[in-house]
């Protein structure tokens, strides 16, 4: 009887999963915000399975090295059953091969093509930026843009986006240079050197203290040019001084009109007074994928791994982003990103490609 009475209280005690990413950065509270929301509507329908889920977080600031060393913490801590993260590239390039010990890790906006394949314990739910660059390429060869300066943070991520556009651009690119990532440092060699090469677009492969950063010296020195950045810019939406009319390729749009993402936009708006982007879209759509994994196949690691894996065979799961299921890769299926251009505080879908 005493072994059944601990049984039965070990089987209504929390589910742990782990999560990790640079909660001090701009990026890194939305995705973090995402994560939350989704917590606390999993617990407040009950949990997994009648048991509470329970976070275990750390802040690897977007670090290879401590994403490593978290992610050896995260496999060590045989109550943890799953990982949602990691949110850079870098960092999850780092951490993937240490979950090849035994944790399925699911990275929320980790994007760079270098991560395709690189663990079989590792996904991701946003697409890899070697579709992300061709489909910004195409949509700035659509409005007509014919000279491009393609500028880079010297990252997995940065370097991968760059590259991507490059290849699926067919203008011509006048300059491609890589910028420093902090956010802190003088760009203004960079948009002085832009203004004798006369680009009518400048290309920014990075995130948004680097977007800031460049936009707010390209405003400075009355750069003529459009401008246009990936998911990483994401969160300049907010800067109506210096980021207006930017172009972004963001994975969600708070404009969203399916049914599923406007619940969530309600929520969010609701719990944190602000619109979400694509970093906490993603960042919800990993946490609820996780919990199905965890009711569906239990609390087991390798039964969660073998879950996400079938996902493909079966009914994908229904995000907030979009439907999602994985390549053998880990990779994302039939994912693309979403066309927005800043306005008044707000990332507004861009219909097609001939508007201004």
């Amino acid at each position: 009887m005493l072994a059944g009475m601990l049984a039965c209280a070990r089987s209504s005690g929390p589910v742990y999963i782990g999560a990790a990413g640079p909660w001090g950065e701009a990026f890194g509270r939305m995705n973090k915000q995402g994560i939350d929301l989704a917590l606390a509507e999993i617990n407040e329908r009950g949990g997994v399975d009648g048991r509470p889920l329970r976070l275990i977080e750390r802040d690897d600031q977007g670090d290879g090295s401590k994403a490593a060393s978290i992610a050896a913490e995260f496999v060590a801590n045989r109550s943890i059953v799953g990982v949602i993260g990691h949110v850079t590239s870098g960092a999850m390039m780092a951490a993937a091969p240490v979950y090849d010990h035994g944790l399925a890790a699911i990275a929320t906006t980790a994007s760079s093509p270098d991560l395709s394949g690189i663990s079989t314990w590792a996904f991701r739910v946003i697409p890899s930026d070697s579709a992300n660059g061709l489909a910004m390429a195409r949509f700035a060869t659509a409005r007509g843009f014919q000279r491009a300066a393609i500028l880079f943070e010297n990252n997995s991520y940065g370097r991968g986006l760059a590259e991507s556009f490059r290849r699926g651009y067919t203008g011509e690119v006048v300059a491609m240079d890589p910028i420093p990532s902090d956010g802190r440092s003088s760009l203004e060699p960079y948009v002085s050197y832009l203004r004798t090469r006369g680009p009518d677009l400048v290309f920014v492969a990075g995130t948004d203290a680097s977007g800031r950063a460049f936009l707010r010296e390209a405003r400075r020195q009355l750069l003529d040019a459009s401008f246009m950045g990936g998911d990483g810019w994401t969160p300049l939406a907010g800067d109506t001084v210096i980021a207006e009319g930017a172009f972004v390729g963001a994975p969600f749009s708070a404009q969203d009109p399916r049914s599923e993402a406007q619940r969530f936009v309600r929520a969010y708006r609701e719990r944190y007074h602000e619109d979400p982007d694509g970093n906490a879209a993603l960042a919800y759509d990993a946490t609820m994928l996780l919990a199905r994994a965890i009711e569906e196949a239990g609390p087991s690691r390798s039964g969660i791994r073998e879950w996400l894996v079938r996902l493909g065979t079966t009914e994908p799961h229904p995000g907030v982003t979009g439907s999602i299921s994985f390549r053998e890769t880990g990779d994302v299926v039939g994912r693309g990103v979403v066309m927005t251009r800043i306005r008044s505080g707000a990332l507004a879908v861009e219909r097609d490609g001939s508007g201004s």
